[in-house]
């Protein structure tokens, strides 16, 4: 079998990448409680997977205030960060490469994250969104939907821009290589780009220029924490769940790549729909993003080995992110190189729970 561009290495930024396999951020939901931490079971898991060209974690809460899902980790306190070493020092000594993503989730939480508080948003606009729970009397997890969030106040704004920059630099502290920005999936930053979640009359709302304004700060601060070359950006181009179908999104996220070139960020990271009646993801708009942006651009959605060979041969991207794959086949880069057969996960265990369906994977997977 030929050796094409998916496993061949790649310089990304500051890091020279051992292949072009990237993988994804995921939420799984297994911090240690009280103070969502992360912990030996983390570091496990994402040891297993250091395989990966680059690793991506899953989404990490940069304050308390960005909480949305039960057991999602945190990086605003020196517990978090003490964890987290925990996870880059087991990745760095498997040979791993790995970025943290950066995460506030705007209107997509529950008061109960809040002590009762109304989750913040650009507009206090009501939506259909439901986020995962653990009920602490049970201990079992749920979807539970979102309510109608608050606006927030412009100097408000300006305190998440700098809980950005504070995240950021406690990334590099816990040893991670870099951050990823996640402005995707219909959270706040993807929250403020687009009309359909963003109504507001001040400079953060109304016309382009002003929704990316947060979106523009908030990679400019953290790209100056930790350096252009160290920062990646997350969008999601073809969402139209949870209340985000926007008509001006696209043109919006073309000027937002735009910045990223200017700015000289490592890489944009473009969310595919991965179910099997997803929207197609216009060509169009590819071509569009490589005009505008010079950096690299990882894909992520439904990707096996032949369509990551031919996006890559295509030059429509420069790294492919496998997501679900990943779990239980901790080894992904391996059964891609050598055509073995890949073991599905247990879709039950995404969320929460123990060793299984996290850092256990069927016995197929481990030959």
């Amino acid at each position: 079998m030929s050796d094409p561009q998916l496993f061949s290495p790649f310089r990304l930024g500051a890091l020279d990448l051992r292949s072009r396999i990237v993988m994804a951020p995921m939420t799984r939901a297994r911090s240690s409680q009280p103070g969502d931490v992360p912990n030996a079971l983390n570091a496990q898991y994402y040891a297993q997977r250091a395989g990966a060209g680059l690793i991506v974690s899953e989404a990490t809460q940069i304050s308390p205030q960005g909480k949305g899902y039960s057991f999602t980790p945190g990086i605003h306190s020196e517990a978090q960060v003490a964890g987290w070493r925990q996870v880059t020092d087991a990745v760095h000594a498997a040979g791993g490469r790995i970025f943290l993503q950066l995460w506030h989730v705007g209107r997509m939480s529950h008061p109960d994250f809040h002590d009762g508080a109304l989750p913040v948003a650009p507009s206090a606009l009501p939506f259909d969104g439901a986020v995962w729970m653990v009920d602490p009397a049970t201990g079992q997890g749920g979807m539970v939907a979102c309510p109608t969030p608050r606006a927030l106040e412009p100097e408000e704004i300006a305190a998440i821009v700098d809980d950005f920059r504070a995240a950021a630099r406690r990334a590099m502290r816990a040893g991670f290589d870099g951050v990823e920005i996640h402005g995707a999936n219909g959270y706040l930053i993807d929250q403020f780009l687009r009309t359909s979640s963003n109504t507001r009359s001040d400079g953060y709302g109304g016309s382009r220029e002003n929704r990316l304004r947060f979106f523009k700060e908030v990679v400019d601060v953290v790209a100056a924490e930790v350096g252009p070359e160290r920062t990646g950006v997350r969008v999601a181009p073809f969402l139209t769940a949870r209340g985000m179908a926007c008509p001006d999104i696209l043109p919006t996220l073309i000027e937002a790549a735009r910045h990223l070139d200017a700015a000289g960020v490592a890489y944009l990271h473009l969310v595919e729909a991965d179910w099997d009646d997803a929207p197609q993801f216009e060509r169009r708009f590819r071509e569009a993003v490589r005009a505008a942006y010079r950096g690299a651009v990882i894909v992520a959605g439904k990707y096996d080995r032949a369509r990551a060979d031919a996006i890559l041969d295509d030059g429509l991207a420069d790294l492919v992110a496998f997501g679900r794959p990943f779990i239980a086949n901790p080894d992904l880069p391996r059964r891609l190189r050598e055509g073995l057969p890949l073991a599905d996960y247990d879709g039950a265990s995404l969320f929460g729970g123990d060793a299984q369906g996290y850092t256990s994977y069927p016995a197929s997977a481990a030959a």
